[in-house]
């Protein structure tokens, strides 16, 4: 059950967590030294939904470490035991990093809620993207990294930072997308370049970062394919693989349908958004294998 609970908490806090910063991200390259986002309704849609997430971050944060501590002690009530939580959050790593962690997620939930209450949100744009990007990047921190020594884990953490931020502004980005491509914008096709744009890098990053990631979870091909681990990494692979036909497909074939204005759009339109709405499952998927690999022992260990 306390596994199970595991999964479940770190399922949505990747989730919420990646989301928020992909979404509050997506302003500052889509909308770029604008005053106020346009279309309306999208930024009617985005402080909302950045409170929204922020508040799920901030709640699967602590549902985390409930469950983390609850694992620890083998018993639910020890997850509301002051001296059990006072022990984990003072004199362990995890805590210690958990308990700035929620701190970070606290402070975006105030940010966000200023943010819904002004009619000028971009003007919080940069500072949520920067404390929200800030929390997904410490995450590195209280995971496999943890079992590293010395440089090693120095340079575990950052490739583990930089394949998360780098998924976080592509899974959050695509659903900033869908929104405006639900509005059907004029300058959907100009939003969905600049989008491009930043999927190149993030597809890179998380190409690199993923290869350094392998070395130090896998290490060798033998290794990728007999053990638990390594076979769900494939898996994740494959779903990545079929997200990047998706972005092809909408990069280098839909996108310059939609930007001749002489075709009817109509048509280009309807699958950009089907496409994004399939990236947003697979990228769902994705977080849930990442969730349930956080479980596994490594197949190095093997």
């Amino acid at each position: 059950m306390l596994e199970c609970g595991l999964i479940v908490a770190r399922f949505l806090h990747y989730a919420a967590g990646m989301a928020l910063f992909g979404v509050a991200l997506f302003p500052l390259y889509a909308y770029p030294g604008r005053t106020e986002i346009q279309p309306s309704r999208f930024g009617d849609w985005l402080a909302p939904v950045l409170f929204k997430l922020a508040l799920a971050t901030f709640v699967s944060a602590i549902f985390w470490l409930a469950i983390v501590i609850a694992n620890m002690a083998g018993s639910f009530s020890a997850a509301i035991d002051p001296d059990a939580v006072k022990s984990v959050l003072f004199e362990t790593v995890f805590g210690q990093i958990w308990g700035l962690r929620i701190l970070l997620a606290a402070l975006l939930v105030v940010l966000t809620g200023v943010s819904v209450l002004r009619s000028n949100h971009h003007s919080l744009a940069a500072p949520i993207a920067v404390l929200s990007g800030a929390l997904l990047a410490t995450m590195a921190g209280a995971g496999h990294t943890m079992h590293s020594d010395g440089m090693q884990r120095v340079l575990h953490m950052i490739s583990d930072g930089a394949h998360l931020l780098a998924a976080g502004a592509w899974f959050g980005g695509l659903l900033a997308l869908g929104c405006v491509l639900m509005t059907a914008s004029d300058d959907a096709d100009l939003m969905l370049q600049r989008f491009s744009g930043m999927g190149y890098l993030a597809v890179a990053t998380l190409v690199g970062s993923g290869l350094i990631k392998s070395w130090y979870m896998v290490g060798s091909l033998a290794n990728l394919i007999a053990t638990p681990y390594g076979q769900l990494l494939l898996f994740k692979l494959g779903i990545f693989g079929a997200m990047l036909c998706l972005a092809g497909a909408n990069r280098f074939r839909l996108v310059p349908a939609l930007s001749n204005r002489s075709n009817d759009a109509a048509g280009p339109m309807a699958s950009l958004r089907r496409n994004v709405l399939a990236e947003q499952s697979l990228g769902i998927v994705v977080i849930l294998i990442v969730s349930l690999l956080g479980t596994l022992e490594p197949a190095i260990g093997h």
